[in-house]
C-alpha cells in the first residue's frame, strides 16, 4: 500500500477510471454480440437500428485510448459487412454470422516450434 498522500489519490483515481473504463468496454462488446445474435437470428432491422449505437460506442473506447483507432475501424468495417451481406443473402445470414464468431487469432497462428524441434532432431 502506498504511504505517501499522492500515492494515495493516485490509487482511488486509478480504481475510478477502471471502473469507467471496463463499463465503456462492455458496452462496446455488448453491442457487438447482440448485433451478431440478432444477424444470427434474421432480425436485420434490430441489428441496423443499434449498428450507429455500436458505431459511436466504438468510436469513442478508441477516442478513449481504450482500443486503438485502428482496432475501431476494424470493428465497424466487420461490422457493416457482416449485416451487408446478410441484406444481400438473407437464406445465408446464419451462415455468414457464425463464420464472424469462428474468426480468432488463435486458429490463424502456425504452429513454429514443432516444426523447428522436428529438424533439429533429423540431423
Amino acid at each position: 500500500m502506498p504511504i505517501i498522500k499522492s500515492a494515495k489519490k493516485r490509487v482511488k483515481q486509478n480504481e475510478v477510471a477502471r471502473v469507467r473504463n471496463h463499463s465503456q468496454l462492455s458496452k462496446m462488446r455488448s453491442f457487438i454480440k447482440n448485433i451478431v445474435r440478432w444477424v444470427e437470428g434474421g432480425e436485420l432491422k434490430k441489428a441496423e437500428d443499434v449498428f450507429n449505437d455500436a458505431q459511436k460506442a466504438i468510436d469513442t473506447c478508441a477516442k478513449k485510448n481504450l482500443i486503438h483507432k485502428n482496432n475501431a475501424a476494424r470493428k465497424k468495417s466487420r461490422i457493416s459487412k457482416l449485416i451487408s451481406r446478410a441484406k444481400a443473402h438473407p437464406q445465408q445470414e446464419k451462415e455468414v454470422a457464425s463464420k464472424a464468431k469462428k474468426t480468432t487469432k488463435t486458429s490463424q497462428k502456425p504452429v513454429a516450434k514443432k516444426q523447428v524441434a522436428e529438424k533439429k532432431t533429423e540431423e
